[in-house]
């Protein structure tokens, strides 16, 4: 680990140094808050350790951390919920000892009232902190940071009542309502989908502008932390967690997502801290080409002709490109609505022609019917109007020539990495001996980087390691078509992009024809052929294709550094904007 921060802060030294004119100020400005030589640890466990920060006041902050880095831990020792075993923990030269309404905390879940309306949750924090007030101040002070966070006319809404990013809204008012002087945010945004999160970002970096608060953000999403902080700091992964270097935003505000992609800076800045990242990821990365293990000479029976061709399982490269091998026609789906009196289109003619062994992403806004196109796809959802036909014959109902993989793996807790995976290749290779079985078991959890952990059980398997087994017991079905619907969606950036690697290279021996939802346009384009975006329900179709002309293989590091990234980047955005200003 060592020699990776050093090979980094070499590359990003001048970067990091703040310029002459504003060293002056710096250096007469005292910090509002200093972590000197942090250190925390549970039970034999070392969680932080020389944990250093300093942080102006009215700065905005982003650490970027992933999953087991300790982030939760820090922010917890900054909100005055746990103690450092060692070092100081200092606001304004004073230690932090304990909570206080001078810290404002909203974590990841909506910790709400549910019997309590929005006013009434936003108004419990105001009337404990700010006793001595009349009842009326108390009053205009609670109203004012509800409609700060536009929630004015779903002020007497209960939380069960309100989406995802509503409660999370409260949330945010009812921290601010205590008028801290740090707003501390433990990954608030990242269980929302792109459009909400991308306008509570807005309205979180204007109340910071209009506030003056100090904030420190704790992500695992580069863009999103490049987007709204001053400075980014990477908390790289525990044990014995510790930051990186400092990486200097220096864009001017506001921000404009989509001219971003047209600034050098941002350009630069995203491209260091991600091959920061990924250096950090390649160190934790297992060895993913087990070329020991021989792939069984055997079809499945999902195959039209696997009686008569026990032939190699990756299809022959011949019959690669085969045109609409998979084709939508005029595809729609209909529901009632909730009262029963009358239905509403959620997809409308979504019409889409796809040759063999091409990958497709499809991307829209929530509710524009992504997965409902998936599910009907996966059969798994009945077909309204039009129909889906796969290698000449109609889609009807789920078969196994089909695999699927959700953003929720749905294994079996009991069962282990090796069982999980069996089960589906028992079904599909009943003709094969029980050895040849195992072999294919055991090749597809090995390529995906659990080659020692095929006999642990999935209950004691963390969400990454259980999304490897989905994908693993996907390919190892050798679907003639492969369905991902979100399938990182529920994972930090780190694990988030082993995975993708992974998909890629086990696709890349198998160039199964294959779609994958998503709401991530980086994502999008580095795995697919062409990107189908899709408008905003009810109502929803295809609005734009856009072809992906990247050289194959792909990786990351050659995706951000190729000259047509931006240009792909830029026009997907551009589209769900323009979906977003007409919704």
């Amino acid at each position: 680990m060592t020699a990776v921060k050093l090979k980094v802060v070499d590359i990003n030294a001048a970067n990091r140094k703040p310029s002459p004119l504003n060293a002056p100020t710096l250096l007469k400005q005292e910090p509002l808050v200093e972590l000197k030589n942090v250190c925390k640890s549970y039970g034999n466990t070392s969680i932080l350790k020389n944990i250093n920060l300093t942080i102006k006041e009215g700065e905005f902050i982003a650490i970027v951390g992933f999953s087991g880095s300790g982030k939760t831990t820090l922010i917890s020792t900054l909100a005055g919920l746990i103690q450092a075993d060692s070092g100081d923990v200092l606001k304004q030269g004073k230690p932090i000892t304990a909570p206080g309404p001078d810290r404002g905390i909203v974590f990841q879940n909506y910790s709400l009232m549910p019997w309590l309306t929005v006013f009434e949750n936003v108004a419990l924090a105001v009337d404990e902190i700010f006793k001595n007030w009349p009842a009326a101040q108390r009053k205009a002070h609670t109203e004012k940071y509800v409609r700060m966070v536009n929630l004015g006319a779903a002020m007497d809404k209960k939380p069960a009542e309100l989406s995802g990013g509503m409660r999370q809204r409260v949330n945010v008012a009812r921290a601010l309502a205590a008028s801290p002087d740090i707003l501390l945010l433990d990954e608030p945004l990242s269980a929302l989908d792109a459009l909400t999160r991308g306008n509570l970002q807005d309205e979180i970096l204007q109340i910071w502008e209009q506030e003056k608060k100090t904030v420190i953000l704790i992500t695992n999403d580069v863009d999103e932390a490049i987007y709204m902080a001053d400075r980014v700091i990477p908390l790289n992964p525990g044990p014995d967690a510790t930051f990186g270097p400092d990486f200097n935003v220096n864009i001017e505000r506001p921000r404009d997502r989509t001219a971003l992609n047209h600034n050098e800076a941002f350009k630069k800045c995203r491209a260091e801290i991600t091959q920061y990242l990924m250096a950090i990821g390649m160190e934790k990365s297992r060895d993913l080409s087990p070329d020991k293990i021989v792939l069984p000479q055997v079809r499945p029976n999902t195959s039209n002709d696997w009686k008569l061709d026990r032939s190699a399982l990756k299809p022959g490269k011949d019959d690669l490109g085969r045109p609409r091998y998979l084709e939508f026609s005029q595809l729609s789906k209909i529901y009632p609505t909730p009262d029963g009196n009358s239905t509403v289109k959620v997809v409308d003619g979504f019409d889409l022609k796809m040759k063999k062994g091409e990958f497709i992403s499809i991307i829209g806004h929530s509710g524009c019917g992504k997965s409902t196109v998936l599910s009907m796809t996966a059969g798994l959802n009945s077909i309204s109007e039009g129909g889906i036909v796969l290698d000449n014959r109609e889609i009807d109902s789920a078969g196994p020539d089909r695999g699927v993989v959700f953003q929720a793996p749905s294994l079996f807790p009991w069962l282990t990495a090796f069982e999980n995976v069996t089960l589906g290749v028992d079904k599909v290779y009943p003709h094969a001996t029980k050895s040849e079985r195992d072999d294919i078991v055991e090749y597809y959890l090995t390529r995906v980087g659990l080659g020692d952990s095929l006999h642990k059980k999935a209950g004691d398997m963390s969400n990454g390691m259980r999304q490897r087994v989905g994908i693993a017991r996907a390919f190892a079905l050798s679907p003639k078509l492969l369905l991902l619907d979100e399938p990182f969606g529920m994972l930090d950036s780190l694990t988030r992009w082993e995975l993708q690697e992974v998909l890629m290279e086990v696709w890349e021996r198998t160039h199964v024809t294959a779609i994958i939802v998503t709401h991530d346009v980086d994502e999008a384009i580095l795995l697919a052929d062409r990107v189908v975006m899709m408008t905003n329900g009810p109502h929803a179709k295809i609005g734009k294709i856009e072809e992906i002309d990247l050289p194959r293989p792909r990786t990351r590091k050659a995706l951000l550094a190729h000259p047509d990234y931006y240009r792909y980047r830029e026009s997907i955005l551009t589209f769900l904007v323009e979906c977003d200003h007409t919704h």
